[in-house]
């Protein structure tokens, strides 16, 4: 059986692929067999095999299944800008129902867990008129929450998880990233959030892992996705 969740973040630069991969890192250690699909990344970088992004990268290292980079990113924009507004410079459409059929493709090709990662926070705009958090809707997949430990996060939580819930989708748990060195009141802000947030925290990473994800996995547990 496949489970597959969407990762998305309290905001941009709060780890959500850092610690995507370390939940991959995680499974894979469980024996299981893992796949992830980042599909619209910015901040791409020109290589001879063409747009590269080093998120998509990382999610590709991370996993246990070998997937071509076009099915992990399938759309790669150059600019370190909003994924919406990179794509209008480059006139291309994003389009939740094309990345969806990607995902899908992915989910469907054998991998015990799937992780799909988002891009900036849950309400990242595609169009005028849609958001990245149309695809987890589209999929039906619950969603984890990368909460980036910072002064403000408590707001920034409170408000995703309540999108989530409006949008009909579960919370499957959230990962407390501390992504700036000394917050004030770290395990005051803990506190609040597991109080506020109605989901199993699935692990506390500090600010002393960030630069491999494979540390952090020592933080996380995967147990609470998988049963």
């Amino acid at each position: 059986m496949t489970r597959t969740f969407f990762v998305t973040g309290t905001d941009t630069e709060v780890g959500k692929t850092f610690i995507s991969g370390a939940l991959l890192e995680c499974a894979a250690r469980e024996g299981l067999q893992t796949a992830a699909v980042k599909p619209v990344a910015s901040g791409c970088e020109v290589t001879h095999e063409g747009l590269r992004n080093s998120d998509a990268l990382l999610l590709q290292e991370a996993m246990t299944m070998d997937l071509p980079y076009q099915q992990v990113n399938p759309i790669a924009l150059e600019p370190a800008i909003a994924p919406h507004i990179a794509a209008m410079e480059a006139g291309r459409r994003l389009d939740a129902r094309r990345m969806e059929g990607v995902c899908r493709g992915v989910m469907s090709a054998g991998a015990d867990l799937v992780l799909i990662e988002g891009a900036g926070g849950w309400r990242t705009p595609l169009g005028p008129r849609s958001y990245l958090s149309d695809l987890p809707q589209q999929l039906d997949i619950p969603v984890i929450l990368v909460v980036g430990m910072q002064l403000g996060c408590i707001n920034h939580a409170v408000l995703t998880a309540e999108a989530i819930r409006r949008d009909g989708l579960a919370l499957a748990g959230w990962v407390a990233n501390f992504v700036r060195d000394g917050m004030a009141r770290p395990d005051e802000n803990l506190a609040t959030l597991r109080t506020l947030l109605p989901a199993p925290l699935l692990g506390v990473v500090p600010f002393d892992e960030a630069t491999d994800y494979r540390a952090a996995a020592e933080h996380l547990q995967i147990a609470p996705l998988l049963g």
